[in-house]
């Protein structure tokens, strides 16, 4: 992740009037991201009934968060209609060697949350929706605990990605429950190791690049066209701002969305199930790095939400940027459009239908 200053950019106001090409490629993203959590839709591989034993010595890979515990009772009330609510954060962890290796930044330590989505599942569970939070989004950051019990005032302007290496990933739950009044339900979170030793283990991901991606941070160059990355460039792909327009971060969403789309396609292009050895290394990859909540930290517990996703039509997902304008005081920085924002939580809180003018966002000029 960069450190810099650098202007979320305003370069994504060219997209307010998609052409007929840029529609179709919109409405193909969405119907990709059947299950935006890609290493859940992997794992509900483990339930295949003979192969579990297979699979059972993976629960020891995954990390568990007592969200429950550190957040207490204030807390956004759980409405009957509210379906399910999945907070899913890619992290910049530079914990250990290799997450050290491709994280860069030199001396950097600690963590952000690189990447956060709020996975929205309605009652029914047929349909669903992620909304990307920019992480130079500007919020308040509640009052929070650490791990070691020290209590955190809360604090105004805060960047988004600064709350998990501030207070950690309970806090950014909190954080996100507060902006939104929406109540999650669970938490997922995998970092840079894991991310790149699962798309090594599915053996790359095919992305189509529109225009070409020249990032001497990252040193990704990459000319328009079909590419077929590896781990460590697929991480240098989603992570990019310098190679994408003027260095939005709101474009960079885009790219992300994009990948997502072209790693479950992937995903599902395998024959996984004439595989179990292909299979158990994809699961491998996708547990080791991974930490979820108490409620999913076990495979058994990983495979029933998946398979409670099952009946979601791909054909009805929608992906959306948290709608966002540039602050008045820092124009290198976003804060929440209202009524946009608030109109948008409302109806993931209620169920409700998300309406149009609550995907309009002032910075991109959609």
């Amino acid at each position: 992740m960069s450190h810099d200053a650098t202007p979320p950019g305003r370069s994504a106001s060219r997209r307010a009037e998609p052409s007929n090409r840029g529609r179709k490629k919109e409405r193909k993203r969405r119907r990709g991201l059947k299950i935006t959590l890609g290493v859940l839709l992997v794992l509900v591989l483990a339930g295949g009934g003979t192969a579990y034993w297979m699979y059972s010595s993976l629960d020891s890979n995954i990390k568990g968060v007592d969200i429950n515990k550190a957040l207490g009772e204030d807390r956004p009330e759980k409405l009957p209609t509210a379906g399910q609510n999945l907070l899913v954060l890619g992290s910049d962890s530079r914990a250990g060697a290799e997450n050290k290796e491709l994280g860069g930044g030199g001396a950097v330590g600690g963590a952000r949350s690189d990447t956060a989505m709020v996975v929205h599942i309605p009652e029914g569970r047929t349909e669903a929706v992620a909304v990307s939070i920019p992480r130079d989004t500007l919020v308040t950051r509640p009052a929070c605990m650490k791990d070691d019990g020290t209590e955190v005032p809360s604090a105004e302007r805060r960047m988004f990605n600064s709350v998990y290496s501030e207070v950690g990933p309970a806090c950014v739950v909190k954080t996100v429950e507060k902006m939104s009044g929406v109540r999650i339900d669970h938490y997922m979170e995998i970092n840079f190791a894991g991310f790149k030793d699962l798309v090594d283990a599915i053996g790359g991901v095919t992305v189509d690049v529109e225009e070409p991606i020249q990032d001497k941070a990252s040193g990704l160059d990459l000319a328009a066209g079909s590419h077929k990355l590896d781990g460590t460039e697929s991480l240098a792909y989603v992570r990019t701002r310098h190679g994408v327009g003027d260095g939005s971060d709101l474009g960079r969403i885009g790219l992300q969305q994009q990948f997502l789309f072209s790693l479950l396609t992937e995903i599902k292009s395998q024959d996984l199930l004439g595989s179990p050895t292909t299979a158990y290394k994809i699961a491998s990859s996708a547990t080791k790095s991974l930490t979820t909540d108490e409620g999913l930290a076990s495979l058994t517990s990983l495979t029933e939400f998946a398979r409670s996703m099952n009946g979601v039509d791909p054909s009805s997902m929608e992906t959306i940027m948290l709608p966002v304008a540039y602050d008045k005081q820092d124009p290198n920085r976003v804060v929440a459009a209202q009524p946009q924002a608030g109109d948008l939580w409302k109806a993931i809180r209620t169920g409700a239908t998300i309406p149009e003018s609550a995907k309009k966002s002032p910075a991109t000029g959609g």
